[in-house]
């Protein structure tokens, strides 16, 4: 089923009619980059040619990349904009979403959905469960005002280990913008914590001493232990059905993955291992990772390099996860190693991204695809974005 994004989803600039002729372009398109033209308007992308057109309109693009906008499957950048600092909160939130809105956009991102969180691991109360609701407040209320450049759908991020998240996610259901819900287990000595001594690492730059270290290692177990399983049970009942997709998160096992399909999950995110990967291949659930994994040369929470799933051909999509500009990056680096072919790579972000959120109007440069359209260059392994096009108006 094609989802198109509803109505007021749509950015709501004055879009003109006119057609947007773009030339002396390297088009990537699904199995080969062609130096050509493209035209659209506002309402798709109209052809594509091979060669130089040779109307006065067009826009000589030098020989610049033009990729389809990029699709964001999992970003919690909304909330670094809302929480810049420890202890501090921005007291504007739909300052803040316009704001991340804008540098989503400059990444070359033009359909995203924003990773709210549900519910903390760490402790029963937190900024993150106090700006839960302000975050999707202000999504909604810039989606509806046309504040936002590019397309903004919700993806909850469901923490298992919280007892409270059943009444924190009931209001969400049955919204027109949530499209997406990952099921997502902290439980130390499980999943991506599966190794204690990663996890003391990590929490070691969080300033607190050992002893409290252990204490929140003991008392995140203890709640894991509790709830995760009941909770697991009441996010698949309240969301599995038509209109939400169901995402796993950090499978470790291939028992983690068996139990996600069973339940109807379509998506594996961030698996941590070759073996979880390779069996959700397997069972026909999409794999998600990472694109600074990419980028940092592995993993920062001692999980499997990303680059070795490529190489496998068990990973479908890649994810920006904390930094919007690492896609492109990634893009890039993957035709360096594992060597994709560069058209390979940007359906890693596109195409690939856009099938499994049943977003099939986009994701492709195809006549009447929507123009969502991004006009960069490399220099050297560094993207230079220069223009954005989401549906068929200039966004950045």
């Amino acid at each position: 089923m094609t989802i198109s994004a509803p109505a007021l989803q749509r950015p709501s600039r004055k879009e003109s009619s006119s057609e947007t002729v773009l030339t002396n372009a390297r088009l990537v398109l699904e199995d080969e980059v062609v130096l050509g033209t493209v035209s659209c308007d506002a309402e798709g992308i109209r052809a594509l040619d091979h060669g130089r057109s040779s109307l006065p309109s067009a826009t000589d693009c030098e020989g610049d990349f033009i990729v389809p906008g990029l699709v964001e499957i999992h970003t919690d950048n909304l909330e670094k904009h809302l929480l810049p600092r420890p202890k501090v909160r921005w007291p504007n939130p739909l300052a803040a979403a316009i704001a991340n809105d804008a540098q989503i956009a400059a990444s070359g991102i033009t359909t995203v959905f924003d990773a709210v969180c549900a519910g903390t691991y760490e402790n029963a109360v937190g900024q993150r469960k106090e700006i839960f609701a302000e975050e999707i407040d202000a999504i909604e209320q810039a989606a509806t005002l046309g504040l936002f450049r590019i397309n903004h759908f919700l993806h909850l991020r469901c923490e298992l280990t919280d007892p409270d998240l059943p009444s924190l996610v009931k209001a969400q259901v049955g919204k027109r913008i949530l499209r997406l819900v990952s099921l997502m287990d902290h439980t130390p000595g499980h999943r991506q914590w599966r190794n204690l001594s990663d996890l003391r690492n990590f929490m070691t730059g969080t300033g607190r001493t050992a002893g409290e270290i252990e204490s929140a290692i003991e008392e995140r177990g203890r709640r894991g232990r509790n709830l995760v399983s009941r909770n697991w049970e009441r996010m698949v009942a309240m969301f599995r059905g038509p209109g939400v997709i169901l995402a796993s998160h950090d499978d470790t096992t291939e028992e983690h993955v068996m139990d996600a399909a069973a339940d109807g999950c379509a998506i594996s995110e961030f698996p941590t291992s070759l073996a979880a990967a390779t069996k959700a291949k397997a069972l026909g659930l999409k794999t998600i990772a990472g694109a600074p994994n990419i980028v940092r040369g592995g993993s920062h929470t001692g999980g499997v390099a990303v680059r070795d799933l490529v190489a496998a051909g068990v990973l479908d999509g890649l994810s920006s996860d904390y930094v919007p500009a690492s896609l492109l990056q990634a893009v890039r680096l993957l035709t360096r190693d594992p060597g994709l072919a560069l058209h390979d790579a940007f359906a890693l972000v596109t195409s690939h991204v856009a099938d499994m959120l049943n977003l099939h109007d986009r994701g492709r440069l195809l006549p009447g695809k929507r123009a969502d359209l991004v006009r960069l260059r490399f220099m050297d392994d560094t993207p230079l974005v220069r223009r954005v096009w989401c549906a068929g108006a200039i966004v950045f």
